[in-house]
């Protein structure tokens, strides 16, 4: 897995996605991101980049950051938001051959952020969205250890905190994609409940929130 040829089709990916949309459909709001629009979101990859090239990057990506990004960009269109990310790639691919990958994760998520307002799926079994899978499942084993086993079982993929399936006191059941995307906060209680076969998932829903509230509307993409 290269992070960034997985972070470059990906934004090539959400150019052809974004680059024919209406204004109106811009100013559609991503459930996933309930406070911003298409736009917003846009914006806020956009911003990310430039401020990772530029080495203003809090170590917590908090809200008062992020927001500035969409803000400085508010008054600017699709087209040259893109022009903008384009004169971004060179620079940012370099960072990552230089530090480290990980811009691609913020890349990944958006762009499911972005399908699901759009209600166009796609690029849900990528090389990078494994890797991604794998990173946080990581940080969820972490935020688990002094629980119960738990497990989750997918279409091809199973996870099991520790120990044997039958043993896990939690089991989860749902297609690979949507735990990739729970392990990234981005399914409800109610989902994660749904899929609950065996156990109770309550003591375990903090771990599901490394990246924020879960949301409290289901999300499919």
């Amino acid at each position: 897995m290269d992070p960034i040829d997985e972070w470059t089709q990906s934004q090539q990916r959400v150019i052809a996605l974004v680059e024919d949309l209406s204004a109106e459909q811009a100013a559609t709001v991503v459930p996933a991101t309930p406070a911003w629009t298409v736009h917003d979101l846009l914006a806020h990859m956009i911003g990310l980049d430039a401020d990772v090239v530029a080495g203003d990057e809090p170590d917590d990506h908090n809200d008062a950051w992020t927001q500035r990004q969409v803000d400085a960009r508010a008054e600017h269109d699709i087209a040259a938001l893109l022009d903008e990310w384009r004169g971004l790639t060179e620079p940012i691919t370099a960072w990552m051959a230089a530090n480290n990958g990980r811009p691609m994760g913020d890349v990944l998520i958006h762009e499911q952020d972005l399908r699901g307002a759009l209600g166009v799926s796609g690029a849900q079994d990528t090389d990078g969205m494994l890797a991604m899978r794998e990173r946080m499942v990581g940080g969820f084993a972490d935020a688990v250890r002094e629980l119960p086993p738990i497990a989750f079982v997918g279409d091809r993929w199973t996870w099991l905190s520790r120990g044997e399936l039958a043993g896990a006191q939690t089991l989860l059941r749902a297609s690979d994609f949507d735990l990739t995307r729970a392990l990234m906060s981005r399914r409800s209680e109610r989902q994660l409940r749904s899929w609950t076969e065996r156990g109770d998932v309550g003591p375990y829903l903090d771990a599901f929130r490394a990246l924020g509230d879960l949301p409290t509307a289901d999300l499919h993409e």
